[in-house]
């Protein structure tokens, strides 16, 4: 794949590329800025897995369920649903608006010896290119990062199969993600810098849902994911009131 080693597109909000570049070197320190995503990964990968091996019919007992299938995961950050996702057995592609987050998840994979597609792009570049489609497409904690999330979404729709699926991560826009997925987790918890989410830009699943209106998708959640801070764990939920998830499967 020809790459310039630059990520273009009217996605990308340079604010956010600049925080998150500027935090790169830390994305695989369990204890540093990212240890919240840590701990929140286990949970998320879990859902990922299950609703996938559903919709495309693979074993989920199995180590490796979607051996012979291609993922692109867009806003891929350091790697940490990347790497993962290869272990499965997905052919990874990855793809982050930062070149210092490329570059710490290229370092990464290499050391622990798995063979990722990283590259600085954005979606649009990635459409443009015509690469793909891919089996899956996952964009995690990435929309409510972007310029223009209905444009954004939808380009990552078409980058789908049809038979192919797409999931959404994000954090709705409610009084309780106010409180808690804003104020508690930067000002309180200390989870994540202050700064690193505006509610404004959080979206509601209805919103997901209309942006994806016009495409030939069928869009199904919300999937909820919950924190339960007696045990400092995340599990699935039917309270999306906070992070939760949308899949759309290609027609």
């Amino acid at each position: 794949m020809q790459s310039s080693e630059t990520a273009r597109g009217a996605s990308i909000d340079p604010a956010d590329v600049a925080r998150f570049s500027a935090q790169a070197a830390e994305w695989w320190d369990a204890h540093g800025p990212f240890a919240p995503l840590h701990r929140f990964n286990p949970a998320r990968l879990k859902l990922i897995r299950e609703q996938l091996c559903a919709r495309l019919g693979r074993d989920d007992r199995t180590i490796r369920p979607f051996e012979g299938l291609t993922l692109l995961d867009v806003g891929c950050g350091g790697g940490l649903i990347a790497e993962p996702m290869r272990r499965m057995g997905f052919a990874v592609t990855a793809v982050d608006a930062s070149t210092e987050n490329i570059g710490t998840a290229r370092a990464h994979a290499e050391m622990v010896g798995l063979d990722i597609a990283y590259r600085p792009a954005t979606v649009e570049q990635i459409e443009a290119e015509g690469v793909g489609p891919f089996d899956v497409v996952l964009t995690m904690e990435v929309i409510e990062h972007v310029a223009d999330p209905e444009a954004f979404v939808r380009a990552c729709s078409r980058l789908v199969r049809p038979g192919g699926v797409m999931m959404v991560a994000t954090l709705n826009r409610t009084l309780k993600s106010l409180a808690l997925g804003k104020i508690a987790a930067e000002y309180v918890l200390g989870w994540v810098p202050p700064g690193t989410h505006d509610w404004r830009q959080f979206l509601k699943p209805d919103e997901i849902r209309s942006m994806l209106s016009q495409e030939p998708v069928t869009v199904e959640g919300p999937y909820g994911l919950n924190y339960d801070p007696l045990n400092d764990r995340w599990s699935q939920s039917d309270d999306a009131g906070i992070n939760y998830m949308m899949v759309a499967t290609r027609r």
